[in-house]
């Protein structure tokens, strides 16, 4: 079951700050392990953040799957990144219905399966695409600490919108094992964070969780109660 709608997404994306590709990504410590990679796709990956982001570091394969799509935003993304236009491929299909005879070196996504119920699935479709040597990557937010909690107080349509369950790292870890996969790493981030969707006008609310964000970084450990993020690593 998917636990959003388009209407959710084209409300998210109205609110959605287009910035460059990041400096620093949750996933730091694992890019070296895709270097020389030839073929990307991200799940769920409009606007094409991380799409541009690979294509940067070499890989010059990259596309973006999404139901919802729009070709002006992912063009913008390419010039104030300094990507020829079209560079990154556009794919708009929803996820389920999607089928490609092509397989490609890394299948990554990022906020995505915490949206259904349905995880082992979602996650079997991800590895359904990957090359014979093919590496899988999913971050996906935390929400079953502190986390969670500001979500609760703060918008909890953002909250009822993920699968709890999903962010639970052995339930994952018996899914990915399951699944067949090798090299298997799961893990929670290190650097602690706290944040509210931008569709969340309230100033007074937005300084405070910031105030909140900043004061927690003192403590960079890694742990369901203050890790803003899950990290599934694993390899064909």
């Amino acid at each position: 079951m998917n636990l959003t709608d388009r209407l959710y997404w084209l409300k998210y994306w109205e609110n959605y700050e287009y910035e460059k590709v990041p400096s620093k990504v949750p996933f730091e410590k694992f890019l070296p392990r895709f270097n020389g990679i030839k073929s990307f796709i991200e799940i769920g990956g409009f606007p094409g953040v991380y799409a541009s982001m690979f294509y940067k570091r070499g890989c010059y394969d990259v596309s973006v799957l999404d139901f919802f799509i729009d070709q002006k935003t992912i063009n913008h993304f390419e010039e104030i990144n300094d990507i020829p236009k079209n560079s990154i491929s556009c794919i708009e299909s929803d996820f389920f219905a999607f089928k490609t005879k092509k397989r490609y070196d890394l299948v990554f996504s990022n906020g995505f399966i915490e949206h259904f119920d349905n995880t082992k699935e979602v996650i079997s479709r991800h590895c359904e695409l990957l090359s014979d040597s093919g590496k899988l990557l999913i971050i996906l937010p935390n929400f079953l600490g502190l986390n969670g909690f500001i979500q609760y107080l703060f918008d909890r349509e953002t909250l009822y919108a993920h699968n709890l369950n999903s962010m639970k790292i052995p339930f994952l870890k018996k899914i990915v094992t399951e699944l067949g996969l090798k090299n298997i790493q799961l893990e929670y981030t290190r650097k602690p964070m706290v944040w509210l969707e931008p569709k969340v006008k309230n100033a007074v609310w937005r300084k405070f969780v910031k105030a909140i964000s900043f004061g927690i970084k003192l403590f960079p450990i890694k742990c369901r109660l203050l890790s803003p993020y899950i990290v599934i690593y694993a390899e064909k």
